[in-house]
């Protein structure tokens, strides 16, 4: 039985097996510096957003991150858990970086809230915790 879904915006809504593979491949494109493959994953309107910045478009999205690889390396991110509710993605992961000028290792705790369109991120929103690691 082939059964079709449909998403709040009128178009075919994301299947969540398919939201936990973009999930894994977003963290996958961080830990692997892969700026391309990170951006690849939005709509051509697509929003990242963490505390204090906010890039909208695909262009923008891969600079964010190509940036990011300037001062940061070794990133480890463990997914501890992802919950899907329609076309929306509720994530916590566990964040680890190296940042390069100093060599001091940085670590958080992220909660994300991601709104899925037609397969592909249409917004990420970032919630990030860098203090109650530091004290575990």
């Amino acid at each position: 039985m082939n059964v079709s879904h449909s998403s709040p915006a009128g178009g075919k809504a994301t299947p969540p097996e398919q939201i936990r593979i973009i999930v894994r491949q977003a963290r996958d494109s961080w830990v692997n510096g892969d700026a391309d493959a990170f951006a690849a994953l939005f709509t051509p309107d697509g929003e990242l957003i963490v505390p204090g910045q906010k890039w909208v478009g695909k262009d923008a999205i891969r600079k964010a991150a190509a940036d990011f690889t300037t001062y940061a390396s070794n990133v480890k991110i463990d997914i501890r858990q992802i919950i899907i509710e329609g076309d929306r993605a509720a994530v916590e992961w566990y964040w680890e970086d190296t940042e390069k000028a100093s060599g001091r290792r940085n670590r958080a705790d992220d909660a994300i809230i991601a709104d899925f369109v037609a397969g592909k991120i249409k917004r990420w929103r970032e919630y990030i915790d860098s203090k109650t690691p530091e004290n575990s």
